[in-house]
């Protein structure tokens, strides 16, 4: 007899030749715990970081679970996969490249040529993005701005540019006029050559006086009416006026106490009113005036889109360039001697900068120039690989007699830059 075929059924009713298959055991799988978001870091990304071997971070581990607890500690590998290795969170972030020099990787996970953090912008040497630079001291509250950022410790110097030698002559002629005037009244015993002399020397004096105490006006209606120009025909070396919107450069500035963001020009100062027997803000405040205390000013470099042919320009403002702000601030905070109670803002903003807050008359301004306002700078044009940008001139510009004004030629040294916007208005958003 022959031997019968064996036949098994399966599962579906259905009968087949042959001896059923025996199922075989399943391979044990690689079990791993779950990995949080990582934000674009390099180093938390595992598949991006064995690629360009950047060690990783291990996550914080959570409860084990029963499931998973013969699985945690060192990572399972396969019967074909070499040891486990334990990654860590220290190491390089950038590797050599053959021929290509480093290679860095940015917290965003974008691959740039050279080390981290380099760059001409920076309080390190490094390059950021941010609005600020951020060091040891700008951790307590107060902005510290690197290099790349101008800080304007003094005032806008507003003068008339006169030789000394005819400062000389004029005191001289002046010293003998008098000395001839007293000696012939004298001699001749009227007083009407004396009233002679006076009515020479008197207008000179109040027209020197005038010219002291409107001479920034002055300066201020000369920019105004000073006529604006198209910067697509503009020339390089040309003394330009450009009105139009302003957009932040790299590092955008805030504001010291109000924390207005997105700013090319933040002012804040403090000033103090000195009476009879008062503490002096600083060695040169009188008595009975307002002096100055603390002051912070900075101004970096912009863009701006001329109203008249719409193109967009670099302003130079920042590296230490000169620059002269015309912006007006406004009180923000005013401690009279009815209103003794400062504000927790207040108190914090004077402890970071280590200012006293004793019974003191106060006044705190702060000024800005926000992105999206309208602005007129003046300056020299620059034209670098079909780069236009506005620079600072070397030389003081000066506005020239104004004869129907009664002013002298005034001189100013710098970039101006002048801003008509309200601070408190809304701007072009942009």
């Amino acid at each position: 007899m022959g031997t019968r075929i064996p036949s098994h059924q399966l599962s579906s009713g259905l009968y087949v030749s042959g001896r059923p298959e025996q199922l075989k055991e399943r391979q044990p799988t690689m079990t791993s715990r779950s990995v949080p978001y990582t934000g674009g870091d390099p180093k938390k990304s595992g598949e991006l970081g064995k690629m360009l071997d950047i060690p990783g971070v291990d996550p914080k581990p959570s409860r084990p679970s029963s499931s998973s607890q013969h699985n945690s500690g060192s990572v399972r590998s396969g019967p074909n996969s070499g040891p486990a290795v334990r990654l860590s969170g220290s190491g390089p972030m950038s590797r050599k490249s053959s021929g290509s020099g480093p290679i860095a990787l940015q917290p965003t996970g974008l691959i740039t040529s050279g080390p981290v953090g380099s760059g001409p912008i920076g309080v390190s040497g490094g390059r950021r993005s941010g609005p600020l630079e951020q060091t040891g001291a700008s951790a307590a509250g107060k902005a510290v701005y690197g290099s790349s950022v101008t800080s304007l410790s003094e005032e806008v110097k507003v003068g008339f540019r006169v030789s000394r030698a005819v400062v000389w002559v004029f005191l001289v002629v002046v010293a003998m006029s008098l000395l001839v005037g007293v000696f012939l009244m004298v001699a001749v015993k009227k007083a009407v050559i004396l009233l002679a002399l006076g009515a020479i020397i008197v207008p000179v004096v109040i027209l020197i006086t005038w010219n002291c105490l409107w001479g920034r006006q002055g300066l201020l209606g000369f920019v105004k009416r000073y006529p604006d120009a198209e910067l697509r025909g503009a020339i390089d070396g040309q003394y330009v006026k450009v009105t139009g919107v302003v957009t932040c450069g790299s590092i955008p500035l805030e504001s010291s106490y109000q924390r207005v963001p997105r700013c090319v020009y933040v002012s804040t100062e403090l000033y103090e009113y000195k009476g009879l027997g008062g503490k002096s803000a600083n060695p040169k405040h009188r008595c009975l005036s307002w002096g100055s205390r603390y002051s912070e000013k900075y101004v970096a470099d912009f863009y701006i889109s001329d109203f008249q042919s719409g193109l967009r320009a670099l302003v130079k403002t920042g590296y230490g360039a000169k620059v002269a702000p015309f912006v007006e601030p406004t009180t923000v905070v005013d401690v009279t001697k009815d209103n003794r109670e400062l504000s927790p803002n207040f108190l914090g903003w004077l402890a970071d900068r280590k200012l006293s807050s004793d019974n003191r008359t106060m006044r705190l301004k702060e000024g800005y120039i926000k992105e999206g306002s309208t602005v007129s700078v003046m300056g020299v044009v620059r034209r670098h690989d079909n780069v236009l940008m506005i620079v600072p001139p070397t030389d003081p510009v000066s506005t020239g007699c104004q004869w129907f004004r009664c002013l002298l030629p005034t001189y100013v040294e710098g970039l101006i830059l002048t801003c008509e916007d309200n601070q408190n208005a809304d701007v072009i958003p942009v």
